[in-house]
């Protein structure tokens, strides 16, 4: 049998068309056009169905695509699709359907009508494509921006408050300038350790290498702990801590004197509250180190942005030795 042309001549034979159908990558169902229960049945599937679905075409024709969908598929994004096939239009959306094995998938299909000589509709025929692996990255794209979002207002806010601090506790603009501009840096440089990555969290360790790896000059820098990943929230806050006390490790503690070494030794703890990351800053043969005469930026920090931000413990030490920072900070409910 062959189909006719709207001229009279010959067509299509229909058995090129059933397998064109057969061999399209497309997933093909067609249906009876009733759309009340037990309707509309299943009459054809391709192989590319059987292959999106994991069932036989002689599991499903003779039954509802309705036993497609499960307990997670939102009856409410099938509203649409049903009212415009109740007025005889095609209908393009997107679902979670269910494989025989029980998986997920979330399917786009195009169903339109095919209608007799008489304009009426006889059948629906469903064109289906999973799409989960792009649906999945549209999802993550999504959450992305909404992280991104947050983060910029985040750091605008934290921009602001260093701006305030350096301000208050520099002297002169030449101070100022060389502390707010040394905090940027070291804020964009986290930032972009934590974008680089794609679960967008940053190492500790890569933390107190990007402050201290210019200093390691003769083994000057001893880095000891457990391979640890910060979220984004974590990470900012510590890092900003870090800086800070490289920084008076420079101008006034070990860094500044030719023998003076930095060692940071960090572990998790298991507590029953969750992990806890427990890390210490010792400074070894500089100068003696002195109490404070101000309340510096660097001090403000440890002792209030951190507790603040991350709810840390910190215990400031000023040994014979060397300065001595311990801090412990919560890192979330497993």
């Amino acid at each position: 049998m062959s189909l006719a042309k709207d001229d009279g001549s010959v067509g299509i034979d229909l058995r090129l068309l059933r397998a064109a159908v057969d061999a399209t990558g497309e997933a093909i169902l067609i249906t009876t056009a009733e759309l009340d229960e037990p309707g509309p049945v299943i009459v054809y599937a391709n192989p590319a169905f059987t292959r999106l679905s994991g069932y036989d075409a002689s599991e499903v024709v003779g039954r509802s695509p309705r036993f497609l969908q499960g307990e997670a598929t939102d009856r409410a994004a099938l509203a649409p699709m049903r009212a415009a096939l109740a007025v005889g239009e095609a209908f393009q959306g997107e679902a979670l359907n269910y494989r025989k094995d029980g998986s997920t998938y979330t399917v786009e299909w195009l169903v339109t009508p095919v209608r007799d000589g008489d304009s009426r509709i006889t059948h629906w025929v469903s064109a289906q494509r999973d799409v989960t692996g792009r649906r999945a990255f549209e999802d993550r794209q999504a959450l992305m921006v909404r992280e991104l979002h947050h983060r910029v207002k985040n750091t605008l806010a934290t921009v602001q408050a260093v701006l305030n601090a350096t301000m208050r506790s520099s002297v002169t603009m030449a101070e100022f300038s060389r502390a707010f501009g040394g905090r940027i840096v070291s804020l964009a440089r986290t930032h972009a350790l934590i974008t680089e990555d794609e679960a967008q969290v940053a190492s500790f360790e890569g933390l107190l290498r990007a402050e201290l790896d210019p200093y390691d000059e003769g083994g000057r820098i001893t880095l000891e702990g457990a391979r640890l990943k910060l979220p984004s929230e974590i990470a900012v806050p510590v890092s900003m801590a870090l800086h800070e006390l490289t920084t008076n490790a420079l101008r006034h503690g070990a860094l500044a004197h030719p023998g003076g070494r930095v060692v940071v030794t960090w572990k998790v703890e298991d507590t029953p509250e969750g992990p806890w990351l427990a890390w210490i800053w010792n400074e070894h043969d500089g100068p003696p180190p002195t109490l404070p005469t101000r309340e510096g930026f660097g001090t403000r920090l440890l002792n209030k942005i951190l507790t603040a931000q991350v709810a840390a413990e910190v215990d400031i030490a000023y040994d014979a030795d060397g300065l001595r920072i311990a801090v412990r900070l919560p890192l979330g409910r497993r």
